[in-house]
C-alpha cells in the first residue's frame, strides 16, 4: 500500500519517543456486518452471520447485527470522525450478500452504490479506502449449497471479485481478498462458535482449502480487472505460538498448532506448498484428496503486502488428560477448532488481560513480525487489525476514558517500532477498531472501538484512546509514556 499519511513534521522529543517512517499508514477498520445494520435494505439478503445470529443461544443476549452501528444511514457522520482522527487509511469490507445476494448473477446497483459514496467522501477527505471482500459473511444462499466446504464457492467468490472490482476499481487501489480464513474455517465448521455453526472437523479442513483457492483465484480475478498499480493482498490472523516449557512434548504440541494455525495458510499461498507435517497430522481425519492437481500453483499468487492481525500470544503443551482446547481464546465449545490436535492443551498467558480475557502481551507481536521477515524477506507486511476491548463506560462528564486501551496501543505499536528497527519492512498499521460494534458471538457485550457507540441512540463519543491515536497518526511518534487519558 502506497498511502502517505498525513502528518506535521516530527516534532524534538525525549528519546523515548519512537518516530515511524515518513509514508507509514495510519488507519483504522471495520467489518460489514458488525456495524452497516440495514439487514434488509436496497436488495441485502441473509447472510450466514445473519441466520446464526437470529439462531436462539448461539449470541450473548441474542443480539444481532440488523441494525448494529447504523453505519448504512450514518456513514457521513462515521467518515468525519475518521477525518478528525487523522487517518490515512479505512479499511473495511463489502457485504457480499449486499453487492450479489444469492452470491450469483449479476451485482445489486444499490448496494454498490453505497460504496462508491462511501469511497468517494472517504477520497474527499484524503482518506484511502482498502477494501476487504470478505469478512465472514458468506450468502446464505452459498452456505445452503454446501459453503466453504464445497469448491464451487471458491469460483462464486472469483466471480464476485471481478463484480466489485469493475465497480469500485477506478476509486480503491488497495484490495484485500480474505479476512482471517482461519476463523472462517475453523471456528465457523469445526468448533461451531461462528456462522454457519457447524461441527464437523474434515468439513472445516476442506473449508480451509476452499478458502486458499478463492483467495487465489480473487488475486487473478482482480488482476485482470485493476489498474497495474492497484496493490493485492490477504489478511491473516497468525498464531504467535508458544510452548508451556522447553519439554519435547511441549514444543511438539506447539508444532501441530502452528500447522494448523499458520502454516495451513501461509503454506500454499507463499510457497505454493501443504506442509508434509500439516497433512500426516490430520491424516486418520482426510486424505486431501480435495486438493486436486495445480491447486496449489493457483493459490500461490504473488501479494504485494501481507496482512497481520495479532491481538494476544498462543501458549500450549501436550495435554496430560484428555487435553483442552477451552483456554485458545476463540470461543468455548464442546467441539475443536483444532483438527487432529485433540490431545494439545491451551492455556492462558500470566499478567494483565483485556475483557476478552486475552493476555496483554506487545513481545508476541515483536516476535511474530521478526519471524515473518525470516520466512518471506521479501514480502512487506501491514499490521491490519490490532486493538482490545475494555468495559468502556460514559463517566458523568460524559467522557470515556480508556487508559487500558491506550497503554495496550502503545505497547503494542512500540514493538511494532522495534521490529521494523530490526528491519522488518512494516508499511502500516490500522487500528481495530474503529466503533465499537457486534462483537460475533459475544454480541455487543465487548467494546473494542476508539468511539464509543450508546447502541440505543446510535451516539458516537470520542474515547481517550481515539484523541491518543489522533495524535500519533497526526505526528508518527509513539511517547514511551504520557497523560493522554486524562
Amino acid at each position: 500500500m502506497t498511502t502517505a499519511t498525513r502528518r506535521s513534521a516530527p516534532a524534538p522529543g525525549t528519546a523515548a519517543a519512537r518516530t515511524f517512517p515518513l509514508g507509514f499508514t495510519w488507519g483504522t477498520a471495520t467489518a460489514a456486518y458488525q456495524i452497516e445494520g440495514a439487514a434488509t435494505e436496497d436488495g441485502r439478503t441473509p447472510s450466514i452471520w445473519d441466520t446464526y445470529s437470529h439462531t436462539p443461544g448461539k449470541v450473548r443476549n441474542g443480539d444481532t447485527g440488523d441494525v448494529a452501528c447504523n453505519h448504512y444511514h450514518r456513514w457521513r457522520e462515521d467518515v468525519r470522525i475518521m477525518a478528525d482522527l487523522g487517518v490515512s487509511a479505512y479499511r473495511f469490507s463489502l457485504s457480499w450478500s449486499r453487492v450479489q445476494p444469492t452470491g450469483r448473477g449479476p451485482a445489486v446497483q444499490k448496494g454498490l452504490d453505497f460504496y462508491r459514496r462511501l469511497t468517494d467522501a472517504l477520497l474527499e477527505k484524503g482518506i484511502q479506502p482498502v477494501v476487504t471482500l470478505y469478512h465472514w459473511d458468506l450468502p446464505q444462499d452459498l452456505e445452503d449449497a454446501g459453503g466453504w466446504p464445497e469448491r464451487v464457492t471458491a469460483d462464486r467468490f472469483a466471480e464476485y471479485a471481478t463484480l466489485a472490482a469493475r465497480a469500485l476499481g477506478d476509486r480503491v487501489r488497495t484490495w484485500t481478498t480474505l479476512n482471517e480464513p482461519w476463523c472462517s474455517a475453523f471456528l465457523g465448521y469445526a468448533s461451531g462458535v461462528h456462522a454457519p455453526g457447524r461441527t464437523d472437523p474434515v468439513a472445516a479442513l476442506r473449508a480451509a482449502h476452499h478458502l486458499n483457492l478463492a483467495h487465489g483465484k480473487a488475486v487473478q480475478a482482480l488482476r485482470a480487472e485493476l489498474p497495474a498499480t492497484a496493490q493485492t493482498s490477504i489478511t491473516l490472523n497468525l498464531h504467535h505460538v508458544r510452548s508451556l516449557t522447553d519439554g519435547a512434548e511441549d514444543k511438539e504440541a506447539a508444532r501441530r498448532i502452528d500447522a494448523l494455525g499458520n502454516r495451513i495458510f501461509t503454506g500454499p499461498q507463499l510457497e505454493g506448498r501443504y506442509p508434509e507435517d500439516l497433512l500426516q497430522d490430520t491424516a486418520r481425519l482426510t486424505d486431501w484428496s480435495f486438493v486436486r492437481d495445480g491447486d496449489t500453483a493457483q493459490i500461490n499468487q504473488p501479494l504485494d503486502f501481507l496482512g497481520v492481525n495479532y491481538y494476544t500470544p498462543t501458549l500450549v503443551s501436550a495435554a496430560t488428560g484428555e487435553g483442552s482446547h477451552g483456554a485458545d481464546g476463540h470461543g468455548r465449545s464442546d467441539h475443536s477448532p483444532w483438527p487432529g490436535a485433540d490431545d494439545v492443551a491451551f492455556h492462558l498467558p500470566p499478567g494483565d488481560t483485556t475483557a476478552m480475557g486475552w493476555a496483554v502481551d506487545p513481545s508476541g507481536l515483536y516476535d511474530l513480525l521478526l519471524r515473518l521477515k525470516a520466512d518471506f524477506p521479501a514480502l512487506p507486511l501491514m499490521i491490519t487489525e490490532n486493538g482490545a476491548a475494555f468495559d468502556d463506560y460514559v463517566d458523568p462528564a460524559g467522557r470515556v476514558v480508556d487508559p487500558d486501551r491506550i497503554a495496550y496501543l502503545r505497547g503494542h505499536l512500540t514493538a511494532v517500532h522495534r521490529a521494523i528497527e530490526a528491519g522488518v519492512d512494516v508499511r502500516g498499521y490500522f487500528l481495530w477498531s474503529l466503533l465499537d460494534n457486534f462483537e460475533w458471538g459475544y454480541g455487543y457485550s465487548k467494546r473494542f472501538g476508539a468511539v464509543y457507540v450508546d447502541y440505543p441512540t446510535g451516539r458516537r463519543i470520542p474515547k481517550a484512546s481515539a484523541r491518543w491515536y489522533a495524535d500519533v497518526a497526526r505526528s508518527g511518534r509513539v511517547q514511551a509514556a504520557d497523560d493522554d487519558a486524562r
